[in-house]
Formats: structure tokens, sequence, C-alpha cells
């Protein structure tokens, strides 16, 4: 029979470390990563408030902050991390560097999704006499929250596989315990339930958003 010397306590307690880090990454991190889409989409040459100078400086930016592993990222700013939250260990910790890891990958995403959308109907808007903020709000987004879901169905899924690397320095949760109880004290139940974890996270995370998406598209 396998044993593990980890409780369910404490299985529980990473679970909700794990949703903690992911929601709250998440949601300020879309805050800032959709404005960063809309605002690639709209002043990139030919958008509706083209500015050159703007998408110029914002889009190598992103691709910078982009290219980094998360798990260079997260060592990269402890400094910075600790002068936001007195503390480079625990999920609180884990957050700031979730969140400049994701908003810009956000960013990406959205645009992305905006980009798909017929060009055509933003020609019919500023026929219309629309202006670039009614034509964002009113065309470019309805048309695109299908997308925006699956979007940011994405992002959450690679939070995830994020605060399992947290885990690596500390940084709580599901990753946390598969590499000080895991990995470090050879527990292979601990492995195999941390695996087990994700994979649910990921496959309800997925099929949530895809029948999201596949409900607003029908309307």
């Amino acid at each position: 029979m396998f044993t593990t010397t980890v409780t369910s306590e404490q299985f529980i307690q990473a679970i909700i470390d794990t949703v903690y880090m992911v929601g709250m990454s998440l949601f300020v991190g879309a805050l800032i990563g959709i404005p960063i889409g809309i605002l690639l989409v709209v002043t990139r040459p030919g958008g509706v408030l083209e500015n050159k100078l703007l998408y110029t400086l914002l889009n190598p930016v992103i691709n910078i902050i982009r290219s980094l592993p998360f798990i260079i990222l997260l060592v990269a700013i402890i400094p910075f991390t600790r002068m936001i939250v007195h503390t480079s260990i625990g999920t609180n910790a884990a957050i700031v560097p979730l969140i400049l890891y994701i908003a810009p990958y956000i960013g990406r995403l959205v645009e992305n999704s905006l980009l798909e959308v017929n060009p055509g109907i933003m020609e019919a808007a500023e026929s219309m006499g629309a202006t670039p903020f009614q034509v964002i709000r009113y065309f470019l987004l309805p048309e695109a929250v299908g997308s925006l879901i699956l979007s940011l169905t994405t992002a959450t899924i690679g939070l995830i596989g994020a605060t399992a690397m947290a885990g690596t320095v500390g940084g709580g949760g599901v990753g946390d315990l598969a590499i000080v109880y895991g990995y470090q004290r050879f527990d292979t139940v601990v492995v195999v339930a941390t695996v087990v974890i994700l994979v649910i996270f990921v496959q309800g995370i997925q099929s949530l958003g895809n029948s999201l998406a596949r409900k607003i598209r029908r309307y």
C-alpha cells in the first residue's frame, strides 16, 4: 500500500493557494493586459487611433518581457518583489512576477483576438460616423467576445503552469508541494497527486472556456 507524508489538509491548502495565486494574478493581469491589447490594435498603422510612436514603444517592450522564461523572471525581479510585498517567499510574493508574466501575454492574446474581427465591420462603423471610442466599445469588442474568452482561458492555463514553477522558489501552492515533498523527499504519491490535480484544473478551465465561447458565438 502506498503511503505519503503529506496530509489531506496540506493538499487542500495547496489547492487553495494555487487558486488564490491564479485568481489574483489573472484579475490584475487582465486589468493591465486587456487595455494593452486594445492599444496595440487601435494604435497600429491603419488603426482607428493610429499612433506610430506609442505603437513603436509598446510593441517591443511587450516582446522583451514575453521573451523571458517565467523562472528567470521570477528570480530576476526578487528585489522588486521584496519592495512590493516585503518578502520573496510565499503566495503573495509569487503573485508579483505572475502578474508581470501574464499581463503582456494577455495583451498579445487580446491583440490577436481583436485582429480577427472583420475589417469591414470597422469600416462600416466609421462610415456611419462612429467615434473611435464607439468603434471600440460597440463594434470591435462585442465582435471579439467569443475569441477573448478563449484567450483568457489560454492565459489562465498558462498561469496554472507558472504557479507550479513558482514552487521551485517557495511560491506555495501545488507546485511547492510537488517540489518540497514529491521531488526533494522522493514521495511518488505526492508527485502523482499534484499531476492529477493540475490536469483536473486545466481540463475544467478549458472545458468551461470552450462552453462559454460556444454559447456566446451562437447569439
